[in-house]
């Protein structure tokens, strides 16, 4: 077993596959003609958009619908970076609300957490020291 894909549901397909690229640079890798599912270029794991009309149809008892939760989700996407400074501002210049500016963590990481405006949230972290 691996994992393969990681779905968010959003309002906007095209706006988060946009957004992503816009904030971290990474580009899409397919968007469906319907413009409801899409992905990003991510490597061997695919982090997919899926638009809310489709999780209606796989989950006949509704979901929660990130962008409108007054609160972000327990869940959270983890994009590593040299340069989390730099990524987390260009990350709320394309439209991100700060959850928590970067800080230096007492493992060793800079961490901080963004709310991209579908909802989603997103850590930015340094790569882990390997010893």
């Amino acid at each position: 077993m691996k994992l393969g894909y990681t779905i968010i549901y959003v309002p906007d397909v095209p706006a988060s596959l946009d957004f992503f690229t816009r904030a971290f640079g990474i580009q899409r890798r397919f968007l469906h003609e319907s413009g409801t599912y899409g992905e990003l270029e991510t490597g061997q794991t695919t982090l997919a958009f899926a638009a809310h009309e489709l999780g209606a149809l796989n989950f006949s008892g509704g979901h929660v619908e990130a962008h409108s939760s007054a609160k972000p989700l327990g869940f959270e996407i983890a994009l590593v970076t040299e340069d989390v400074d730099l990524a987390h501002k260009n990350a709320l210049s394309a439209g991100a609300a700060e959850l928590a500016a970067p800080a230096s963590k007492p493992w060793g990481q800079v961490v901080s957490y963004l709310r991209c405006p579908d909802g989603s949230v997103i850590e930015l972290c340094t790569p882990m020291a390997t010893a």
